[in-house]
């Protein structure tokens, strides 16, 4: 990867100055103390989406206290679930700066503070700025870092390890929507907020858990120089395209948290020589890209499959927010409507967790699978306002949380598959950006429909025309995949011939 260096006048007053090294883990362990990773992404999966799926509870309690309508509740959870979305990329440059574990810890915090100040709200607002945007943001600090680190401890066993660490939403949701039920008869919304916040605050302990892997080679970043307003780039212009994603690897998976290591000498390096007006692009260029992949793009494979994650996420939230309220508005007692939740929640564990170990089989392609899953679960959302008796919503539920359980287990491995492994990070950041759009308008595009129809089975056919949309997208994504296998497969025939050639060659030159 790198050449001889150029030569350079010694009588320059350019001083060849030491690189910092940032240092590269291991590969993925699959075993061991990925385990603990894997027990923190799994909690910290049940008090963000976990909460966020239980918060119908507290949709029914404030749409009475403050007299709202069904759309403006419903910005609450969409702008906390729009605000994880919206601050993933800026979870994962933190991240790389610092460390994955501080990130998660003062993450952990904000969360927790946020909810607690939410239970002194006087009106609409103050819940949009406390349990929504305060809140939301907390959520992105833990999450993104988090599913990154078990993407870095599990590569074999990755499928089932998203699968398992994406079950804590449902173990938490079972368990956390009654009891929200309870604390709301017991000591009103308020009280529950404040509960609710000290809970949040284990998210601290989550991050606490999140141990760097060990070091295994060390890989220069940049090389900079400022005397006389000159600088120095290592690579030159051909290997820049190249060295970007690995630049931005070293960052995001940095063992030490927030430390320095001693630099080293980079003997085998081209160094140019730059005049001080061409230095500062470079400079910028790499900096960014050591915290941020933003040539992720240009990758078109990416763009279609986020394309997806907008229209998905328009109908991924809404259900849950809006089940206990169609229950309740169907003359279901209040903790039968809580129950419907906990249904949802037992399915979707199962979900989760047979269609992440039927995705580490490798029996189909995993965005075949996905696709599958996406359409089943919109089939499901569009028959569900057909349901009315307790039973009936029952089995509803159980049926939209086998699907829904399905279709989150794999998608993040999804996306390891279309970007790599090395980029994930910076990849989920931008994908949970681009699904902040649909997070942020699903429930209140859907509680526009009801509001105008007096139905809160609305919400639920919205859910389901987006999903269908975007299943159109995944659709289009596998078929970028089979033109690309066939063009590597041309490839690779290709390069068969020429070297048969060219060893038929050799051996007539050898008999002459």
């Amino acid at each position: 990867m790198w050449q001889k260096p150029e030569q350079i006048n010694m009588d320059s007053p350019v001083k060849a100055q030491k690189a910092r090294v940032a240092v590269v883990p291991a590969a993925a362990p699959d075993g061991g103390y990925s385990w603990f990773i894997l027990l923190s992404c799994f909690l910290v999966f049940g008090l963000t989406f976990g909460v966020t799926k239980a918060f119908g509870v507290f949709y029914v309690e404030i749409h009475r206290y403050f007299e709202t309508t069904a759309t403006e509740t419903s910005w609450i959870s969409s702008i906390a679930v729009a605000a994880l979305h919206f601050g993933a990329p800026a979870a994962s440059a933190l991240s790389a700066r610092y460390s994955h574990r501080s990130v998660v810890i003062m993450g952990g915090l904000i969360s927790g503070v946020g909810v607690m100040f939410g239970a002194f709200a006087r009106n609409m607002i103050e819940l949009y700025l406390t349990v929504g945007l305060l809140n939301g943001f907390g959520y992105a600090m833990t999450w993104t870092p988090t599913v990154t680190m078990l993407g870095f401890y599990f590569e074999k066993r990755r499928p089932m390890a998203n699968a398992l660490a994406s079950a804590g939403e449902c173990a938490l949701t079972f368990v956390l929507t009654p009891l929200f039920q309870l604390l709301i008869d017991s000591y009103s919304w308020r009280g529950a907020f404040l509960i609710l916040g000290g809970l949040q605050l284990n998210l601290c302990v989550c991050g606490m858990l999140l141990r760097p892997l060990k070091a295994t080679r060390d890989v220069t970043c940049a090389v900079k120089e400022e005397e006389e307003g000159l600088s120095l780039e290592l690579l030159p212009k051909d290997d820049l395209e190249q060295s970007k994603p690995s630049c931005l690897e070293v960052e995001e998976l940095r063992i030490s948290e927030g430390s320095d290591h001693d630099p080293e000498e980079i003997p085998n390096s081209t160094v140019k020589v730059q005049d001080s007006n061409s230095r500062t692009r470079p400079e910028l260029r790499t900096k960014i890209l050591c915290h941020v992949d933003y040539t992720l793009i240009t990758n078109a494979r990416f763009m279609v499959y986020s394309t997806f994650g907008v229209f998905a996420a328009l109908g991924f939230f809404t259900p849950s927010l809006f089940m206990v309220p169609y229950a309740r508005s169907k003359g279901i007692e209040e903790y039968q409507a809580a129950a419907l939740m906990s249904i949802c929640a037992v399915f979707d564990v199962f979900g989760r967790v047979f269609f992440g170990w039927v995705a580490n089989l490798r029996l189909v392609e995993t965005v075949q699978q996905l696709t599958a899953t996406v359409i089943l679960q919109a089939a499901v959302l569009l028959l569900f306002p057909l349901a009315s008796s307790f039973w009936e919503l029952a089995a509803s539920s159980a049926v939209y949380g086998l699907t829904y359980g399905a279709t989150v287990a794999i998608h993040i491995t999804v996306l390891a598959e279309v970007v790599g492994v090395k980029r994930l990070g910076s990849a989920l950041g931008f994908y949970m950006l681009t699904r902040s759009v649909g997070s942020l308008l699903g429930p209140p595009i859907a509680g526009v429909f009801i509001d105008k129809m007096s139905d809160y089975g609305m919400g639920f056919i919205m859910s389901g025309v987006a999903l269908i949309v975007s299943a159109l997208f995944l659709l289009l994504l596998h078929q970028m995949n089979r033109r690309g296998q066939r063009s590597t497969a041309k490839k690779r025939m290709h390069a068969d011939k020429m070297e048969q050639s060219a060893r038929a060659k050799a051996k007539e030159l050898d008999m002459t």
